[in-house]
């Protein structure tokens, strides 16, 4: 049985099941994307400790341990959160994995060969949801064993209310069919740590500790914004090691807010 907890301060609403945001509504307008709306399955998920597909690279990925076999995205989001705390405006998830333990893997074996994935360090990866000032705060605290390899992504989908939904990143104005034209890749916004989505309401998503955004949607009525540390196709998947970051004897947090502007 899914497990459903809720936010609630002011006009913000929060739904999340299991660990995933399926719902913030602000003053009854919803900006996540609905499971069984066209275009995803999910709403949102973590891509840890690897970004992007390794079919190409026979499901293995360089570390300093060796190899480890991983599938798209990582293992972490074939693992379940368990709820530590949770008060009207916030709730705290907790993922722990022990080294070198076996993962089945869902996509096995409709889109994937590799039955089971691990990871040769211990980790534990913290998701935390807070309301604050006006706005949803979706923070991430990785610890573990020092020197461990990893990316990160975050991988939220908003629902697009309006046909003519415009993506602004600095200088640049996005379209719904530009990045629906890239595919399967993702379109990267490089060096860049605030993004807002102008549709029928206007929301502000900004992060912190990650250094990239790509976007991703194959359909018209939802659109995935995703704050990254590396853009995984800037190499080959065989060289996907050349965008790990390294942890450090203290927890890494990653910060990213979702604030609806007027």
């Amino acid at each position: 049985m899914s497990k459903i907890t809720t936010l609630k301060v002011g006009d913000q609403h929060v739904k999340i099941e299991d660990g995933e945001l399926v719902g913030y509504q602000v003053s009854g307008h919803e900006f996540m994307h609905q499971k069984g709306n066209p275009g995803w399955r999910s709403v949102d998920t973590e891509m840890f400790p690897l970004i992007g597909p390794t079919s190409e690279a026979d499901f293995k990925v360089k570390t300093p341990k060796g190899f480890a076999i991983q599938d798209q995205h990582g293992l972490l989001r074939e693992m379940k959160y368990k709820i530590v705390e949770n008060t009207d405006s916030k709730a705290v998830f907790v993922k722990k994995y022990t080294a070198n333990t076996t993962v089945l893997n869902s996509k096995y074996p409709a889109k994937s060969t590799a039955e089971k994935l691990a990871w040769p360090y211990d980790f534990e990866f913290v998701k935390t949801f807070e309301l604050i000032d006006g706005a949803l705060n979706v923070s991430f605290t990785i610890s573990g064993e020092e020197g461990m390899p990893f990316m990160l992504g975050y991988h939220p989908a908003f629902m697009l209310h309006t046909k003519n939904a415009i993506i602004s990143a600095g200088k640049q104005n996005i379209t719904i069919p530009e990045v629906m034209a890239v595919g399967s890749r993702a379109l990267q916004i490089p060096n860049i740590d605030v993004v807002t989505l102008k549709d029928e309401h206007t929301l502000q998503i900004t992060s912190e500790g990650f250094s990239h955004f790509m976007l991703w949607t194959e359909v018209p009525n939802m659109v995935c914004i995703e704050p990254i540390t590396f853009y995984p196709y800037a190499v080959s998947q065989d060289n996907l090691a050349e965008g790990f970051m390294v942890l450090k004897n203290e927890p890494m947090l990653f910060k990213v807010k979702l604030k609806p502007l007027p």
